[in-house]
């Protein structure tokens, strides 16, 4: 997307904004479901807030916008506050990818309305930045979200494996015929969903 800021500045700042709300969102999914959890750490570190200077990490943000993947601000949570640990850490971890589903579908009757292709970069952006976090490893949400609903002892295996998660990332990001695994996860099942969310309309 790099090459968009001299070929199309006006569609890259699209771009720019799509991801601003994309992770802001994103992230205040997280620390409202932690305070309705009874979690206060959020609302003390000021992070239950649709302001996205609160949410936006500087280098995970321009990873995502010019590499195709990335990160915000991470919400951190207390697990002791939490009545179930387990089991609530897995649904604070899923409300972030679930909501940038919601708002890809939201975005996406918009544009069958009104047919403005502005609008879609806020829908591949959302369904970009919810498969990306499903993903099942460290320090996506996907890993959390897995561990939520095992069984104890297979969750306490599991999530050793947290240390190892710069060697799945590494592993993820080596090329397999001409692009990275990651990328090809990305592709196919974010084009599998946008392709329901905008029939007609290849975007990835």
């Amino acid at each position: 997307m790099f090459d968009l800021i001299f070929s199309s500045p006006v569609f890259f700042l699209i771009q720019a904004l799509s991801l601003i709300i994309a992770i802001t969102i994103h992230e205040y999914a997280h620390a409202r479901a932690a305070v309705y959890f009874g979690d206060p750490t959020p609302s003390l570190e000021g992070r239950v807030t649709l302001n996205p200077i609160k949410h936006l990490d500087p280098i995970g943000s321009l990873m995502l916008l010019f590499l195709g993947f990335g990160w915000g601000k991470p919400v951190h949570f207390d697990p002791y506050n939490l009545k179930n640990p387990q089991r609530e850490s897995a649904i604070i971890a899923f409300v972030g990818p679930l909501s940038n589903f919601i708002l890809a579908i939201i975005f996406a009757i918009a544009f069958a309305y009104t047919d403005i292709i502005y609008i879609v970069p806020f829908i591949s952006m959302n369904v970009l930045l919810g498969v990306l976090n499903l993903l099942p490893i460290h320090p996506f949400d996907g890993f959390k979200v897995v561990g939520g609903f095992l069984p104890e002892k297979q969750a306490i295996e599991w999530y050793q494996l947290e240390r190892y998660w710069i060697i799945f990332l590494l592993v993820l990001l080596i090329p397999v015929g001409g692009e990275s695994m990651i990328t090809q996860i990305l592709r196919t099942v974010g084009g599998a969903i946008t392709s329901v969310l905008i029939p007609g309309l290849r975007v990835f």
